[in-house]
Parts: structure tokens; C-alpha cells; sequence
């Protein structure tokens, strides 16, 4: 599919992009490029291709789920500025 001028105009438009009169026409063939290739990928067959989720048939190495630090709620809460109930108090921010 080619481009012409006008399209590429309309498509800078668009796109709210700027574009020199020097340059609709590497910018019409470089578009035109980008859709021929477009087209190929299109024509391509793929009725019988399984997606991937990864190209590589690999599995996630995963740690164990296991508690490696203990519970220091008590002593973060002795040096907050304010708690009550095992909670934080903060400013209220909104009304």
C-alpha cells in the first residue's frame, strides 16, 4: 500500500505531529514499508500455531514459602509517633 502526500499530511495530523515539507517523502515511504510488512505478517498463516506465553518451554524456579524474619511489630510501634489498637495513627487528610 503507498502513500501519498495528502496521506501523510492527514496522518501527521492525526498523530499531532509536526513534519517537514522535506521530509513526506521519506516519511511516505517509510510508512508504506511499515504497512507492506504489516500486510506480510498478515498473510501469514497461523491457524494452527499454539500461542506462547514464553518461547522458551521453561519453568519458574520457586523459592519455598517460608517466614525468614520475625514479627517486630511491638518494637516499630514503640517508636512511632502515635499508635492505638496495634494501629498508626495519622493526620486526616480528608474531610
Amino acid at each position: 500500500m503507498a502513500l501519498d502526500r495528502e496521506d501523510v499530511k492527514r496522518i501527521a495530523h492525526l498523530a499531532r505531529l509536526s513534519i517537514d515539507e522535506s521530509d513526506i517523502e521519506g516519511t511516505s515511504a517509510t510508512l508504506s514499508d511499515i504497512l507492506q510488512l504489516v500486510d506480510q505478517m498478515q498473510a501469514v498463516d497461523t491457524a494452527n500455531v499454539t500461542p506462547l506465553a514464553h518461547p522458551l518451554d521453561a519453568v519458574q524456579r520457586l523459592r519455598p514459602d517460608a517466614v525468614t524474619e520475625t514479627n517486630q511489630r511491638e518494637a516499630y510501634q514503640q517508636i512511632a509517633p502515635a499508635t492505638e489498637a496495634g494501629l498508626y495513627l495519622v493526620p486526616k487528610v480528608i474531610d
